[in-house]
């Protein structure tokens, strides 16, 4: 059974962002393509009559933006179907339509606001990101070429549910793509930690027992992913800024915070700033159970 990918577009650059992001995603996963428009659902309050015209107006305008999409798509190769989609938000929408179709991802663009090529989630991704049951990928703004060229998939890995979560689809994505697997892991530098309370030297002590644990989860990570050339490394520095200025892979997959429902996304102080900040698609997981 197909699980699509849903895309959410509005019309703008960042949607158009957004279908570049999906259409690879679908192609390389070889799933079918649902690119969405969401506009208001009918509301109780006011005049039945304004009320009705003023919906119609907008699902008038949710189809021009269909219209622009398809033509943004010629040539796409797999099943594309296009979909108008009343609801109170694009957020609730969206997720709505993921459940329904159990899709394998939603897609969606940066904020309005954001700098080229730089991510930031706005108000329709970070309510996604707030629950969504299936992954979430972020396309960064002024994204006019489709990801792969790099040839390398970037994991933020944790030895945690959700660092593995991610681990599992990254590794989807690597293989169906040919592309290898780096595992990145970001350590606190001396300076950035608290010697003043137990000393220098102890802390020292510390982050090299640290870094010895995280060489070891990482090392038995990437002996996890079958049928991938699979390589990690240990950054020093703060988490979010060594993540966000990540150049060197197509994509970048993330888990989401170490507690709260099985299979929902529920944004750690990691992931909220990280997806606001990178160069990259970053794709957002939520745990398996």
């Amino acid at each position: 059974m197909s699980a699509p990918v849903i895309v959410g577009v509005d019309g703008g650059p960042s949607g158009t962002d957004a279908l570049v992001l999906a259409r690879w995603t679908a192609e390389t996963l070889g799933e079918p393509l649902i690119v969405a428009v969401v506009h208001p659902a009918s509301s109780a309050l006011g005049s039945g009559r304004v009320d009705a015209e003023w919906v119609a107006d907008r699902h008038r305008a949710a189809e021009a933006v269909l219209d622009g999409a398809r033509k943004a798509l010629q040539g796409a190769t797999g099943d594309v179907d296009y979909r108008v989609v009343a609801s109170s938000s694009a957020a609730h929408g969206l997720h709505d339509l993921a459940e329904e179709t159990g899709a394998t991802v939603i897609v969606v663009g940066s904020g309005r606001n954001a700098a080229e090529q730089r991510l930031f989630a706005g108000s329709t991704a970070e309510r996604l990101l707030a629950g969504s049951v299936c992954p979430i990928a972020v396309a960064p703004s002024g994204m006019t070429v489709a990801p792969g060229s790099l040839g390398r998939i970037g994991v933020a890995y944790v030895d945690t549910p959700d660092g593995r979560a991610a681990l599992d689809e990254a590794g989807r994505l690597a293989r169906r793509t040919g592309a290898g697997l780096h595992l990145y892991t970001v350590v606190a530098d001396v300076d950035a930690t608290l010697p003043f309370l137990i000393g220098d030297d102890a802390e020292r002590a510390f982050l090299d027992t640290a870094r010895e644990t995280y060489e070891q989860s990482l090392a038995k990570a990437a002996a996890s992913v079958p049928d991938v050339a699979t390589d990690w490394h240990i950054a020093a520095g703060d988490v979010v800024e060594v993540l966000a200025e990540l150049d060197e892979v197509d994509v970048l997959f993330c888990g989401s915070r170490g507690y709260g429902p099985t299979r929902r996304v529920l944004l750690g102080g990691v992931s909220t700033r990280l997806v606001r900040r990178a160069r990259r698609p970053v794709v957002v997981v939520p745990r398996s159970g």
